[in-house]
């Protein structure tokens, strides 16, 4: 009897989850940055927070580490480390923060959310990576969600010209340092770059760190340990999967991905705030998903199909068949 033997499994095809499934932690996990920022954005100022939020980060990152043996990247890495350091880490965390106190949550949205576009763009002219498409449609259709989102919670009167420009600025440096950060990822592992990324941005925020102390000290437990859980999962782990999902595909991609936060947010806002979301932020959240869909898609060409092998016993009767109808 002839048994049909099973496909052989590429080592991709046990690879192809993990990406996906990094992206979704980070996006799970910065949409939870949000929540927590309500109420450590309250007791710390923003370089205070964000000199915590990385110092936190850097000792759990470089725990694990020295747990892992890792050791240091090669020298090639380092200047994507110390411009995503500087960039992201560091001045995007500032200017976010200072930001969003000027401004409202909605407005401060659809202002970040000109990154993902950035990023896309950059990364084209900068890593010539192209823009297909399918990941431009995409982006235009989460935008536009994002849009919605931001105008369904944006207050009255509380969108200062100051508030927007430091929103603006905190977009620009995030997609620089995503840039910035993709070229390193080939020079290292997404743990090392992560850890070094986010020490580089502690010591940059260092000058910030007498506003750390006097705040710490005045602060409710509830704010410092929102300041923590910032540190150990939006910053630690989130940082470390996007960076081991950037590293599998192109920045472009990575960037639309991200538009799934503000959906995520609106869901959490309801579930752990309860906040009832208004049809239009629901609607804005679905759009998000859409494009994020749309964006993530892979075109499938006529070269790339997969056509199923055919079983052995299927083979040999077509082989017999056509020696009987030859000539």
């Amino acid at each position: 009897m002839t048994t049909t033997p099973a496909p052989a499994e590429t080592p991709s095809a046990h690879r192809d989850w993990r990406a996906p499934a990094a992206a979704c932690t980070t996006v799970l996990l910065w949409a939870s940055a949000f929540v927590s920022i309500r109420s450590a954005g309250e007791a710390y100022s923003p370089g205070a927070l964000a000199l915590g939020r990385l110092l936190t980060g850097s000792v759990a990152l470089g725990a694990l580490l020295l747990l892992r043996r890792e050791g240091l990247p090669s020298r090639a890495a380092w200047p994507g480390i110390i411009k995503s350091g500087l960039l992201w880490f560091g001045l995007y965390m500032v200017l976010l923060n200072w930001g969003e106190q000027q401004v409202d949550a909605g407005t401060a949205a659809m202002v970040v959310n000109i990154g993902p576009l950035l990023i896309a763009l950059l990364g084209a002219r900068m890593l010539g990576e192209g823009l297909p498409g399918r990941l431009l449609a995409g982006m235009a259709v989460s935008f536009a969600g994002a849009v919605v989102v931001g105008l369904s919670i944006s207050g009255h009167g509380n969108a200062s010209v100051p508030g927007v420009v430091l929103c603006l600025l905190a977009a620009v440096a995030y997609a620089a340092g995503v840039v910035g950060q993709k070229p390193a990822l080939r020079h290292g592992s997404a743990l090392q770059i992560t850890t070094f990324g986010c020490l580089v941005g502690a010591v940059a925020c260092l000058p910030f760190s007498g506003a750390l102390i006097s705040d710490a000290a005045a602060a409710p437990l509830s704010a410092t340990l929102n300041m923590v859980y910032l540190g150990l999962f939006p910053t630690a782990l989130a940082f470390t999967t996007w960076a081991y999902a950037l590293a599998r595909t192109t920045a472009g991609r990575m960037g639309a991905t991200t538009y799934a936060v503000p959906a995520l947010v609106v869901l959490m806002s309801w579930l752990l705030l309860d906040e009832v979301p208004a049809p239009l932020a629901v609607g804005g959240g679905l759009l998000c998903l859409a494009g994020v869909a749309v964006s993530r898609a892979r075109t499938q060409t006529g070269l790339t199909r997969k056509i199923p092998a055919q079983p052995v016993e299927g083979r040999r009767h077509d082989a017999e068949r056509r020696g009987t109808e030859r000539p």
